[in-house]
């Protein structure tokens, strides 16, 4: 009996609470909005960025520029387009963006999300470097994701592992080829798989290039380590 009539009671103040004018009640409750997306790793999801008559941000080049307006995209490829196009670069040039800083920052790399006051810095291609790594463990200790427009690069670099005992291999650096294999245009999945399934005990040949710096030319160096 007390049950029915606690539910009685709490059904009438919720007609009371409907009912009344002026109360948060009597105002038509919008849905929350969407989590944002989580992600592990790997290129942006193209869906993820905002319809495309919201879109308006202002760019730089990592490295310097002017400032630019870009506009008008809905997904990654299409932003990267305009962002060559303000820029009047190949579209190949940008390796990955980061939100609100120009440094190679990860924690800020763009991912599934931009906010509307979110600020937008190219990281566009730099220095070639050829290293030759000597596969002495299972593991390399690379985290590799990619740009979501075709360019792999290294998001993470493990503590005590292989790759970072060589100082040229940093976060940032697009791997363009292994072993002459270019790998433009392959998935960050694809890229540590091959990198995985090379065998132990073996060297091979990665073909860097790291985001341009200030006041840097393009230039190749080579680099052997045994």
């Amino acid at each position: 009996m007390p049950l029915f009539g606690s539910q009685r009671k709490h059904s009438n103040e919720r007609r009371r609470s409907r009912n009344s004018p002026g109360e948060s009640g009597s105002t038509p409750t919008l849905p929350p909005p969407p989590e944002p997306h989580q992600q592990q790793g790997g290129a942006p999801p193209q869906s993820m960025l905002p319809s495309r008559q919201e879109l308006l941000f202002h760019c730089q080049l990592a490295h310097g520029s002017a400032t630019r307006e870009i506009k008008d995209f809905s997904n990654v490829k299409e932003l990267y387009s305009r962002i060559a196009d303000c820029f009047s670069i190949p579209t190949t040039d940008i390796i990955f963006c980061t939100l609100n800083t120009h440094k190679v920052d990860m924690t800020h790399l763009l991912g599934g999300q931009i906010g509307l006051e979110d600020f937008i810095f190219a990281h566009i291609k730099g220095h070639s470097k050829e290293v030759t790594v000597g596969k002495s463990d299972t593991a390399l200790g690379l985290t590799i994701t990619d740009n979501g427009a075709g360019h792999p690069f290294v998001k993470r670099i493990k503590a005590g592992s292989i790759v970072s005992r060589i100082p040229q291999v940093c976060v940032g650096d697009m791997i363009e080829a292994i072993d002459g294999r270019s790998m433009v245009g392959t998935r960050h999945y694809e890229v540590a798989k091959l990198l995985k399934d090379l065998p132990q005990y073996t060297e091979f040949t990665l073909r860097l290039v790291e985001p341009r710096k200030a006041f840097e030319a393009n230039i190749v160096v080579q680099h052997s380590l045994i």
